[in-house]
């Protein structure tokens, strides 16, 4: 066994327990969670634009998006903030957009490619900010804190991406055959597609027959299969996505920050389609 491997199960044998113990718990720890992400991810994105000579706002568009999970929770969970969001919430969304473009403005010349900054500062933040905020909705939709069927909820998505991510890397090494995108991530075929779409809908069968009615979760097989099939789809564009934007940065990890994983983008790259679909399709069946 090599040592990246040996690298890649010792952190996950932490990380994926106590991120269920978080996401159980809910509340201000996973929202705490979600920002350091949100913050670290926005912060590695930047530096993917940095190497093509565009300077995005860094400070601002970091602690932007490390604010949107802590915001989305309280909103959910406090009937006064909520009706507050209902009020104002369009209101300062265009002020903060309107601070972004004054801080554009203010400190960068025509000749330092202002457009970029301000569309990078803004990707950055919707894409590593808002979009892993649904996992405060799925979880806080409905759900109190210290609940098991938040966490599952919460977990089916992502177990179905970390299965499809796994079918499709050994389906891929074990049939090959023709490259998926060969431009964007060479080492991906549309057998390792194929497999990991099947993966996926492996999952189901054990989360709507086992897992979710232990905890209260009504998910019949059908919407399961569903759900896991749409999320398989859209992760491994998620994947493409994020190798899209480390193909033009010339880089092939987004940083070096987990060992043997690479850095935030690296680990949640599925993640950011998969979560917000898997909230759209949870809300479709009457789920949260």
């Amino acid at each position: 066994m090599d040592a990246e491997l040996v690298r890649r199960i010792a952190f996950a044998a932490v990380a994926i327990p106590l991120a269920l113990l978080i996401v159980w718990y809910g509340g201000l720890p996973l929202a705490a969670l979600l920002a350091a992400a949100s913050g670290l991810g926005t912060a590695e994105l930047f530096g993917l634009a940095e190497r093509k000579g565009v300077r995005p706002a860094r400070v601002l568009g970091a602690a932007s998006a490390a604010a949107i999970a802590p915001l989305a929770y309280l909103v959910l969970t406090q009937p006064v903030l909520r009706a507050a969001a209902d009020r104002l919430g369009l209101v300062l969304a265009a002020l903060w957009l309107i601070a972004v473009l004054t801080w554009v403005l203010a400190v960068r010349a025509p000749t330092d490619r202002p457009l970029e900054a301000a569309a990078v500062t803004l990707l950055g933040v919707a894409y590593t900010g808002a979009l892993p905020a649904f996992i405060v909705a799925i979880r806080h939709g409905q759900l109190p804190l210290k609940s098991w069927a938040g966490a599952w909820l919460v977990f089916f998505p992502l177990v179905v991406t970390w299965v499809c991510d796994s079918a499709a890397m050994f389906g891929g090494r074990t049939f090959g055959g023709p490259k998926l995108a060969p431009t964007v991530s060479p080492g991906k075929t549309r057998s390792g597609t194929v497999t990991g779409i099947v993966g996926a809908l492996l999952v189901a069968p054990l989360f709507a027959g086992v897992v979710f009615p232990r905890v209260g979760v009504t998910l019949g097989l059908l919407p399961a299969l569903a759900i896991a099939g749409v999320l398989s789809i859209v992760g491994q564009i998620g994947d493409l996505t994020e190798s899209l934007f480390k193909r033009e940065a010339g880089v092939k990890d987004s940083s070096h920050l987990i060992p043997g994983h690479g850095g935030v983008l690296d680990r949640l790259d599925s993640l950011y389609f998969v979560v917000p679909v898997a909230a759209a399709m949870y809300r479709a069946f009457g789920v949260i």
